[in-house]
């Protein structure tokens, strides 16, 4: 498992509700919060991690030993925001950019745990920040997307160079061809869905 990094076509992609929760789902779980601690981050999305799956861990604190702050959430579904909140982001598929973006200062959504059950939250704060930066990624949407324009303006150098490194990586065979890519997502949603 690794990180995808922009502007690799899995982060633009709409992920697929999960359907069953297994032990394989547990082992893809517990390899995501792995990954998540490894690299200093707080929220990981499964398309971040090249899997087209409705599916997040989270942990606002960052310590792995904080394990009361750990959320799974499979299928999660954003039903009201209120208020606003404007902070910098970051993102482990955009290592070292960071961007303001304005977020709602608190939501209500719903998400099915690992045991199976449907779950209500409301979060405040640097926690609805979170789950709103890693629901846009199952949406084929990403934080710099939700930027101003001028903040995108100010971005783009950074992303360009992203760009350019992910050309030289697919063109070493290091990323996937269109055609690998549209296999392994039709081969992933066959498996979960």
């Amino acid at each position: 498992m690794r990180i995808a990094k922009y502007p690799h076509p899995i982060l633009s992609y709409r992920s697929k509700p999960l359907r069953k929760i297994d032990q394989g789902l547990r082992d893809i779980v517990a390899e995501m919060f792995e990954l998540m601690y490894e690299f200093k981050g707080v929220g990981l999305a499964a398309n971040q991690v090249e899997l087209p799956y409705q599916l997040v861990v989270l942990n606002q604190s960052g310590d792995p030993d904080i394990k009361e702050e750990e959320y799974v959430l499979i299928n999660p579904t954003i039903r009201k925001r209120k208020g606003r909140q404007y902070g910098d982001e970051g993102c482990l598929s955009f290592p070292e950019l960071y961007v303001p973006v304005e977020r709602a200062d608190e939501v209500e959504f719903q998400a099915i745990d690992l045991q199976g059950q449907l779950q209500t939250y409301r979060w405040k704060g640097f926690q609805a920040r979170i789950v709103q930066h890693e629901t846009d990624h199952l949406n084929g949407r990403c934080f710099v997307d939700q930027a101003s324009p001028a903040a995108q303006l100010e971005a783009r150098a950074a992303l360009d160079e992203m760009r350019a490194f992910y050309e030289r990586e697919y063109e070493r065979g290091f990323e996937p061809t269109p055609e690998e890519f549209a296999a392994s997502v039709a081969r992933w949603e066959a498996e979960r869905t």
